[in-house]
C-alpha cells in the first residue's frame, strides 16, 4: 500500500507533503461520499474540507487498523452525521440536487445518456440511507464487508443483508420505470 509509512509517521515527517498525497489519491471519493449522504453538493465542499483539516490535525495520530481510505470515509461519515444532528439543519429545508453537466459526442447520445444516468442515480439517491450508503461503500468505493461493517460499526451480515436490499430496490424500481416507458 502506497501510504504505509503514515503507520510510523512521527512529528519528524512532513505533514503538508502526506495531507497533499492524500488529498490527490482520495479527494474525489471524499467528496462524492459526502455528497452521496447529504444530496447536497455545497455541504460536500464544507464536508470535504473539513474532513483533510482533521486528518492534517491527527495524522500522526493515524494508527493504521484501517486503510486510509477507510479511515477517511469514516471522518467523512461522521462529519455528515454531525450536520445533520446540528440544530441549524432542523432549522433549514435543504434544496434539491444539482445536476452536473457533462459533455458527449453527439446531442442525441448525450441526452440518452443523461436520461439513463439521471434514471439510476435518482433511484439510488432515493432510496433509504442505510441501504444507499451501504450500496455507495460497496458498488463505487469497493471497500469489502468486513471493511464497511467495520466503518458503519455493524456486523458484516447486516452489510450484506442490507446490500442485497439495496440492489433488489434498485432492480425493481429501475424495471417498474422500464415497464412504465
Amino acid at each position: 500500500m502506497a501510504f504505509e509509512y503514515l503507520k510510523s509517521m512521527s512529528g519528524g515527517l512532513d505533514k503538508n507533503a502526506a495531507l497533499s498525497d492524500i488529498m490527490l489519491a482520495y479527494g474525489e471519493d471524499v467528496w462524492n461520499y459526502a455528497f452521496f449522504l447529504s444530496k447536497n453538493r455545497t455541504l460536500a465542499d464544507d464536508v470535504t474540507q473539513d474532513v483533510f483539516v482533521r486528518v492534517y490535525e491527527r495524522l500522526y495520530t493515524f494508527r493504521g487498523e484501517a486503510s486510509i481510505k477507510t479511515w477517511l470515509l469514516a471522518i467523512t461519515r461522521n462529519l455528515v452525521r454531525d450536520h445533520w444532528r446540528s440544530a441549524w439543519i432542523r432549522r433549514v429545508i435543504p434544496f434539491g440536487i444539482l445536476r452536473q453537466e457533462g459533455q458527449e459526442p453527439s446531442a442525441e447520445s448525450q441526452v440518452i445518456g443523461l436520461l439513463a444516468e439521471e434514471e439510476v442515480w435518482n433511484t439510488v439517491l432515493g432510496l433509504p440511507y442505510k441501504l444507499r450508503e451501504v450500496l455507495l461503500l460497496h458498488a463505487h468505493h469497493q471497500l469489502s464487508y468486513a471493511e464497511i461493517a467495520k466503518l458503519l460499526n455493524v456486523s458484516e451480515g447486516t452489510v450484506k443483508s442490507r446490500l442485497s436490499r439495496a440492489r433488489a430496490k434498485v432492480s425493481q424500481q429501475l424495471g417498474e420505470e422500464g415497464r412504465k416507458a
